[in-house]
């Protein structure tokens, strides 16, 4: 029995394997089809124990494909490119992902921002794909964090996303990312690559307004630093009232932001309750044309790529991988982030906008599951589910234990 869930990630998968630069032999292509599904239904960690278990292959197989080389990045972005809407933006993100011991390579001390400290682990830096259309986020591509020798963390995460440049503009040439990011390295080394940023400054940022340089005739050289901005007193002279509502005021401008050495346009969002500010935060834009909502907007939308990574580590086993080498880990990390996208777009993107629920993954891999389940029983014991008097059952079976079932 092969379900038509199996059909439809089967049939998606080849569909990408045909845009990838390098075509995979049938082999290899079995292999990555078969490590998906598995991704998407054993109901437990998925480590190389429990592929050997559950899958066709044995173990050591399973070991040794992991270190192969797979092109996630083109697969992922023709995913991206045949089912997302046209409004796209590429957002960064670094997660941590816990890892014992001293072997590994990459491991050490990471911020994890849910216990809000450093860990002992590894890192991965996040490339993915905003769709400001559908509001969501899909995975591209994951590079562990292994810094070379006198780089900053910043320098890092900036080579990567420089070293994708060109493919990541085929795509979007707008890169979000938090209020880490908004540090002028970051920022300056992307937009020598033709990237401009979107990011939240530190509530204590200086910035200054644009002063029009004009000859007084008078000694001396004339004024170029404009005045400090005062958000407690902003100049209506520089800054407009984009949009007022009952629970938002929104203003903006184009300054000079100090820290990053460049004029901006920032957008200053104050949160209203029963008329009063309780409070505020500053959005900025290397790209001074672009629209103060435009950017509200991409930035609001950037945090679902936290989902992505809720979503791979709670189902899809990101943070479980038993390898040690950087390259079986790069193809774990990928493989259960790429599980989600295959999972969304065939459950969640095939259904109309308007008739959408929240996407539930654990739903999903309670399905894939029972398939998994349901189709050993149906071979030891011979049993022929597509009769009519067994389809009702099957339909039970396979719906057993989902929340929305």
């Amino acid at each position: 029995m092969i379900s038509k869930t199996q059909i439809s990630y089967s049939s998606l998968c080849e569909l990408c394997f045909k845009h990838l630069p390098n075509p995979l032999n049938k082999w290899r292509r079995d292999f990555v089809k078969d490590v998906l599904w598995l991704f998407l239904s054993i109901n437990a960690p998925v480590n190389f124990l429990q592929l050997g278990r559950y899958g066709q292959y044995g173990e050591q197989r399973y070991r040794q494909q992991f270190e192969g080389d797979f092109d996630f990045f083109n697969f992922n972005s023709t995913l991206i490119q045949q089912h997302c809407g046209t409004r796209l933006v590429i957002a960064f993100d670094p997660s941590y992902i816990p890892k014992s011991g001293r072997k590994t390579e990459g491991v050490g001390w990471f911020w994890s921002g849910s216990a809000s400290q450093s860990k002992w682990g590894l890192e991965i830096g996040g490339i993915a794909v905003l769709d400001l259309d559908n509001h969501t986020a899909l995975h591209l591509e994951a590079v562990q964090t292994i810094p070379l020798e006198g780089e900053t963390l910043l320098d890092f995460y900036a080579r990567i996303i420089n070293e994708r440049a060109p493919k990541l503009k085929k795509i979007s040439n707008v890169v979000v990312a938090d209020a880490y990011f908004s540090k002028e390295p970051f920022v300056s080394k992307l937009m020598l690559c033709g990237l401009d940023v979107i990011s939240r400054l530190r509530d204590d940022v200086r910035l200054r307004y644009i002063l029009q340089i004009k000859k007084t005739g008078e000694k001396g050289r004339p004024k170029t630093n404009g005045n400090k901005v005062n958000f407690s007193s902003l100049d209506n002279k520089h800054f407009s009232i984009e949009s007022v509502s009952d629970d938002l005021r929104i203003q903006t401008a184009v300054v000079y932001a100090v820290a990053l050495k460049r004029l901006v346009r920032v957008v200053f969002v104050e949160f209203l309750k029963n008329g009063k500010v309780t409070s505020s935060s500053v959005y900025f834009s290397t790209n001074i044309e672009m629209e103060a909502a435009e950017i509200l907007e991409i930035y609001q939308t950037r945090f679902q790529i936290e989902f992505v990574y809720r979503d791979a580590k709670q189902h899809t086993s990101l943070t479980s991988c038993q390898a040690r080498n950087k390259e079986k880990l790069y193809f774990h990390f990928n493989m259960s982030l790429t599980a989600v996208n295959v999972a969304k777009i065939v459950h969640w993107f095939s259904i109309p906008i308007e008739e959408r629920k929240s996407f539930s993954l654990s739903d999903i891999k309670t399905i894939n599951h029972n398939t998994l389940l349901l189709e050993k029983f149906i071979v030891m014991f011979a049993i022929k589910p597509y009769i009519l008097k067994n389809n009702q059952n099957v339909k039970e079976l396979l719906l057993y234990g989902t929340i929305a079932a």
